[in-house]
């Protein structure tokens, strides 16, 4: 049976989204990271769509009790920090839409974090909730990969065919490896991600896919922007590739010092009936939401402040991960 990973706007069952609990991760912006993945669990179950809340502990759990509302379902489960688009399952459909729960191994991003319990996170999201369990004998984490739904990956370069990932395996191998396992018979390459991104250019902090053959990549809001040939690289590609696209500001410079941040507003979660799109408090960020807003006719986009998300790696996407609907016949 041939399995495909469907676009992020199929519509889903629920959402899992992850709870920060790491106080040595996390220092200072605990708190805040807390109430931030609580606002957008809570944003989510508003709409009557599921969320599952993944807590690693009893006090864990109590302090997520405070902050989100009798609607949000909890679980627990192993994990070492919140990223579960990279640590959980990425869910295929098969004939009838039947699903599959396909996880790949995890190598703390290239070997910078290796966390005790993220590498069992797939296989116990998945048992949860009965969801059959394949594991791919290669590395890759979903934040890498964009879908529209037609069998079309966009990915990067440098986080795909860095030697910290599969060292072994070609570009060609990697193609393969991605429709077997995903069901994508067409590679776009994009080239590099984000400038200080330690997932080494995860796409999804850098273009996100939107419709069928449509791609959203950021426009640099000001000349200091740190990605400026970075989004326009991947305009280009995306372009001569086929691709419509559509433009959403990117935050500007965010950082200290001579650091950047890979702040991203493309970094948001396509729900049900909203999109949540990270802010950071820049000037540009009502704008951004606007933007997206425009992308998903239907849906509502909701502006959720992440700059303590942020300080973990990552955002609302990175940090949840959706199962698409199968039909009523489904067993699982």
């Amino acid at each position: 049976m041939t399995f495909r990973m469907p676009a992020e706007w199929a519509e889903q069952d629920w959402i899992w989204i992850g709870f920060p609990a790491h106080a040595d991760l996390w220092e200072k912006n605990l708190a805040p990271a807390q109430e931030a993945m609580a606002a957008f669990a809570n944003a989510v179950a508003e709409t009557g769509q599921g969320v599952r809340l993944v807590v690693r502990n009893a006090a864990a759990e109590m302090r997520a009790r405070d902050l989100v509302s009798g609607a949000v379902r909890f679980e627990r489960h192993p994990y070492g920090d919140i990223w579960l688009r990279d640590t959980g399952p990425l869910t295929v459909l098969g004939a009838n839409d039947r699903r599959r729960a396909q996880g790949f191994r995890f190598n703390g991003w290239g070997g910078k974090y290796l966390l005790e319990g993220d590498m069992e996170t797939g296989a116990s999201l998945a048992e949860a909730c009965d969801l059959p369990y394949r594991k791919a004998d290669w590395v890759l984490e979903g934040g890498a990969v964009e879908t529209d739904g037609t069998g079309l990956v966009v990915t990067t370069e440098q986080c795909l065919l860095n030697p910290n990932r599969n060292p072994d395996l070609s570009r060609e191998e990697i193609e393969a490896r991605l429709e077997r396992d995903l069901g994508f018979d067409r590679v776009l390459w994009l080239g590099d991600g984000l400038a200080g991104d330690h997932t080494d250019g995860h796409v999804d902090n850098l273009a996100r896919m939107v419709g069928e053959n449509t791609i959203a990549i950021p426009l640099a809001s000001s000349p200091d922007d740190p990605n400026v040939a970075v989004y326009e690289d991947a305009r280009n590609r995306a372009r001569n590739a086929g691709l419509t696209v559509r433009d959403v500001p990117s935050p500007g410079w965010m950082g200290q010092g001579e650091d950047a941040e890979p702040a991203s507003y493309m970094n948001f979660a396509i729900c049900n009936h909203i999109v949540v799109v990270p802010t950071y408090g820049s000037p540009h960020d009502e704008d951004a939401v606007a933007a997206i807003g425009d992308l998903f006719p239907g849906r509502a986009a909701i502006g959720i402040r992440a700059d303590a998300v942020l300080t973990g790696g990552g955002s609302f996407h990175c940090a949840s991960q959706h199962v698409p609907r199968a039909r009523p016949d489904d067993a699982s």
